[in-house]
């Protein structure tokens, strides 16, 4: 089994982990990104009034609602992208250790090269799994469909594209802290470079953090253009592609709109990020150790005179 091949499938296991713990704070900020209310008319509230309102008026059921799409949506998502990560990563380590060779660099991998895998890895994903995200968004394919056409799968592509910044700078925080950390870990009397379980949990918590108080405005925008279209009645309800619902926005409902909800999404993703980074982490340690285990008995075996 191929290191690339190990590192998507923890992802996958670590995302769906993460995604049936943190499921109802997404639920509630999904509501909250794409809730247009320019006149101001309606109390704001918190996240958790919001999920006990759910709860009352829809019943617990519409915390999950949509969890199988999200599910297979996360397990696709995750896996393609430490599928292609890991690949990309491999060959940056390699030529990081070339240059090095050559007397350039110290051997490893750096902040812009980093940056740059998650970014081929980020646009490999958003190409092959944006049509899955748009019917979890949605929840009903015939109506994607109807409304758009087989286009209106892709809808909201450029903004994930540009979102794909947000992984991109959440994995160059995450390897620059793990790098330190490590080094720090070398250098002391222990000399061992090991990193427990929480302290992946922390680092993924930290960086995801960073990454989406950058990027969050954009999410906001590819929210509203993956969910249902309004037609008829307020034109500002209905965007026909990016610019216009960044335009829009801005008109009606000022630059506050484009951080609604924010704070819900702050402590799911970071949350989430935390919990798929050390879930990840382990999967690949234990999945290592069997191949490596199995491939050590087989060795055995054939070494063994008939």
């Amino acid at each position: 089994m191929s290191d690339a091949l190990i590192n998507g499938l923890a992802g996958a296991g670590g995302g769906i982990i993460a995604q049936l713990i943190t499921y109802p704070l997404q639920t509630v900020n999904t509501r909250q990104q794409t809730e247009r209310d320019p006149k101001k008319t309606r109390r704001k509230v918190g996240a958790l009034e919001q999920m006990c309102q759910v709860v009352k008026q829809e019943g617990w059921e519409r915390l999950y609602g949509g969890l199988t799409p999200s599910l297979v949506g996360t397990a696709a998502s995750q896996g393609v992208y430490y599928y292609f990560y890991q690949i990309f990563r491999s060959r940056a380590e390699v030529t990081a250790l070339d240059r090095w060779r050559k007397g350039v660099g110290d051997g490893s991998v750096g902040m812009l090269s980093s940056l740059v895998v998650a970014a081929l890895a980020g646009c490999v994903n958003v190409l092959l799994t944006n049509p899955i995200w748009v019917v979890v968004t949605r929840m009903q394919v015939q109506e994607v469909y109807d409304e758009a056409g087989v286009w209106g799968f892709w809808k909201g592509v450029f903004p994930t594209l540009i979102m794909v910044s947000n992984p991109s700078i959440q994995f160059m925080l995450y390897e620059t802290l793990l790098k330190k950390l490590k080094g720090r870990r070398t250098t002391s009397k222990k000399g061992n470079d090991g990193v427990t379980a929480l302290e992946i949990f922390l680092l993924g918590a930290v960086a995801k953090l960073g990454a989406t108080v950058v990027t969050y405005p954009v999410l906001v925008v590819k929210a509203r253009l993956q969910a249902k279209q309004v037609t008829g009645g307020d034109k500002m309800l209905h965007y026909k592609g990016t610019l216009d619902a960044i335009m829009k926005m801005i008109n009606h409902e000022g630059f506050s709109g484009f951080y609604k909800g924010m704070s819900t999404k702050i402590v799911q993703s970071v949350f989430a990020a935390a919990i798929l980074f050390m879930v990840k982490e382990e999967l690949v340690k234990g999945a290592r150790m069997l191949v490596t285990r199995n491939a050590s008995l087989i060795k055995v075996a054939r070494s063994k005179p008939p």
